[in-house]
């Protein structure tokens, strides 16, 4: 903090406000990867990706390469394991143990529904993948948030700043279906009064997520 004390956080939600923040840390892990040496490549990329630094490789044999990473806990603790395995045909095993915290340029990603935050999807992400993940997000909760009869905007921001948004269409009702003729009045006040009555729906309405929304979040793409 700028008083140089020091706040623990648990989840996002606990982020203190950016303008008492001095630094922001988070831990960092020794990664050990056992693969052929054929998957070296792919695993060095996947690797990177997640803001790996290599640290050592090592050939045990004609076939297997040992390569040591330090990367960010937060990097590989949901689904590393299985694009690791995808990457290797389900050949590479790994391994790792922690180091320390060390400070990053890292952000706090709010994710709004209905013009809503919702805490328990907000993310904390290094700045320069925010644009990817926040996309990522806001495309699959578009996929996954139920329709209603107002529009929903899903968007992803770093303080008052979008970096991303999806939108859910409203489901659209003929309310001059009944109406014969050409009674163009009469269908403009029945346009109007919908209109009108889709405005206080979104004002009092609540989106409710379901269970997909949440894991969407962790099943991400940072790139």
């Amino acid at each position: 903090m700028n008083d140089g004390s020091e706040v623990t956080i648990s989840s996002p939600s606990g982020l203190p406000d950016p303008v008492y923040i001095d630094a922001i840390k988070e831990p960092w892990v020794k990664v050990e990867i056992l693969s052929p040496k054929e998957y070296v490549g792919a695993v060095m990329t996947l690797c990177t990706e997640k803001r790996g630094v290599s640290k050592d490789v090592q050939y045990l044999d004609e076939n297997r390469v040992l390569n040591t990473f330090e990367m960010p806990l937060a990097s590989i603790v949901v689904d590393f394991y299985d694009q690791l395995k995808s990457v290797s045909s389900g050949y590479a095993s790994m391994n790792y143990e922690y180091l320390n915290f060390r400070a990053g340029d890292l952000v706090k990603l709010d994710i709004l529904v209905a013009d809503d935050k919702v805490d328990a999807l907000a993310l904390i992400v290094h700045r320069d993948q925010a644009f990817y993940v926040g996309r990522d997000i806001t495309k699959k909760l578009k996929g996954i948030v139920p329709r209603q009869n107002f529009v929903i905007p899903i968007q992803a921001a770093i303080g008052g700043k979008i970096v991303a948004r999806e939108t859910i269409s409203a489901f659209r009702k003929d309310v001059t279906a009944k109406l014969y003729g050409g009674d163009v009045t009469r269908k403009n006040k029945l346009l109007k009064k919908q209109k009108a009555g889709k405005k206080r729906m979104k004002q009092v309405g609540r989106v409710e997520l379901p269970q997909e929304a949440f894991l969407a979040v962790l099943k991400r793409n940072d790139n």
